[in-house]
């Protein structure tokens, strides 16, 4: 029988040590499925690119090293054509360099979306690296929402609970409006289709875009059955440039799909 084809991306950012626990963790833990996997460093400014060219890597994993930093939907991007030039994988999983397996997600996912062919992308259950629950399913973003995640007022709780989808009944299969980029898998066929990430995102909420793209193709669904863990480093809610260029994203997503007060 033949076996599934997926392809596979991270896109890092400095920290080589991080990087390369989370491309092991994805080759080690993904056995049921033929994956091929591309490490993209753009442009390290502290050198983690070298340091991760220079070390011994599965069969199915690769290295490259980007002369600028294209942002993270492009250099996912950038991956997905490199991988599926030669012909179109069955699956495409876009990873986050903070993510870990301890088990075989990819092979899960990809089995269950095969049973559901009306699915075009999939986020899976995401812990913390001590188990602890992150809040992974979202409705549409809106500005009201935004504001509950980033200034955590009391008056704003009931908003920021509707928009994690915490009103809804999460141990099962969900449909939602937001897959969270630092981990889902999506038909290579409709990535294909869409072109992928919009390039006019540098970096924010490009996964917001990506799922309301994938939803003109099918549905886009929480997993819980599956888990991976993710470090969550957040910068947006500590560093001030940070959160400006997370709001001109999300400026950029309401011009593209309309504005959303609540």
């Amino acid at each position: 029988m033949e076996r599934t084809q997926v392809t596979a991306g991270i896109v890092a950012y400095g920290g080589a040590d991080e990087v390369a626990a989370a491309a092991r963790s994805v080759a080690q833990h993904t056995q049921g499925v033929d994956l091929r996997l591309v490490v993209l460093d753009n442009a390290s400014p502290d050198g983690a690119g070298k340091a991760l060219a220079a070390m011994d890597w599965p069969e199915n994993v690769q290295v490259e090293c980007s002369d600028k930093n294209l942002g993270f939907g492009q250099g996912h991007n950038r991956i997905f054509r490199k991988l599926n030039s030669d012909g179109l994988s069955q699956y495409h999983a876009v990873i986050n360099p903070d993510i870990t397996l301890d088990s075989d997600a990819i092979t899960a996912i990809c089995g269950w979306m095969d049973q559901h062919p009306d699915v075009a992308m999939v986020t899976p259950r995401l812990l913390f690296p001590d188990g602890r629950e992150q809040q992974t399913p979202k409705r549409f973003p809106s500005l009201v929402a935004l504001a509950a995640r980033q200034l955590r007022l009391p008056f704003l709780k009931k908003a920021e609970e509707h928009y994690l989808m915490l009103d809804e009944d999460l141990s099962q299969p969900t449909d939602v409006g937001f897959c969270s980029g630092c981990f889902f898998v999506m038909r290579s066929e409709v990535y294909q289709k869409m072109g992928g990430f919009d390039p006019r995102y540098f970096v924010y909420v490009e996964d917001a875009d990506i799922t309301r793209q994938a939803l003109q193709y099918g549905r886009a669904v929480y997993l819980p059955l599956v888990s991976v863990y993710h470090a969550w480093h957040r910068d947006a809610n500590k560093k001030l440039k940070n959160f400006l260029m997370q709001l001109g994203s999300m400026f950029k997503y309401w011009r593209k799909w309309g504005f959303k007060l609540f």
